[in-house]
């Protein structure tokens, strides 16, 4: 792996660390809307340090399969603060159990969360959350179901630089989950720092579209 390579990982992992110091806020209010959107936002986090672990020691479409993961995690957490219900709220908030294991079933699939957010979130969410599923949905599925992307590039090998984008879209998703970990404090004119950071980033983090 080249300097400029390993430059990337080391960036990647100092953004983690920064991200984490400004969003080390209490939470707007302990509502049980506001608890559970911070603990999905908080497992999309943990699914970035996931990531980019697995990236490091080329570990590709395992990689590829929690990158999903971490996108879902957001979009649940966006969705659960402007979208989501009461009886939704209350179905991801109760004890864990066989009968709301499978009440928690019917909840929304992530293309109906995201149409939902269109209503009523934020439009920058919706907005980067909807392309970001456009671009990507298709291959991260193929990883996930063991398709044709994994399978090929399981055969024959991974381009050195399909890794490095991979690492690019994770830390641009974290920096989206930075700027709701940010709502649910309260502090959205926070949002800025999140933005400055990214920016000092920049080559970390994916092309402007």
């Amino acid at each position: 792996m080249s300097n400029f390579n390993e430059e990337l990982f080391l960036k990647s992992d100092l953004l983690a660390e920064k991200i984490q110091v400004l969003i080390d806020m209490p939470l707007l209010n302990d509502s049980a809307r506001i608890i559970t959107s911070d603990v999905a936002c908080s497992l999309s986090f943990e699914h970035w340090h996931s990531v980019r672990a697995l990236l490091e020691c080329g570990l590709l479409p395992s990689s590829i399969v929690i990158h999903r993961a971490q996108y879902e995690a957001l979009v649940r957490s966006v969705w659960m603060t402007y979208s989501a219900t009461d009886d939704h709220i209350n179905k991801l908030s109760t004890d864990l159990n066989l009968e709301s294991e499978q009440a928690a079933k019917n909840l929304p699939k992530v293309a109906d969360m995201i149409s939902s957010i269109g209503k009523s979130g934020p439009r920058e969410a919706f907005d980067a959350l909807s392309r970001f599923k456009d671009n990507s949905w298709k291959a991260l599925n193929s990883y996930v179901h063991a398709g044709i992307h994994p399978i090929r590039r399981h055969s024959e090998g991974y381009p050195v630089q399909l890794i490095f984008d991979v690492l690019r879209n994770a830390n641009g998703l974290a920096v989206m989950s930075a700027m709701q970990a940010v709502v649910l404090s309260g502090e959205q004119p926070m949002q800025k720092d999140v933005l400055e950071l990214a920016f000092e980033f920049n080559d970390c983090m994916p092309p402007p579209l």
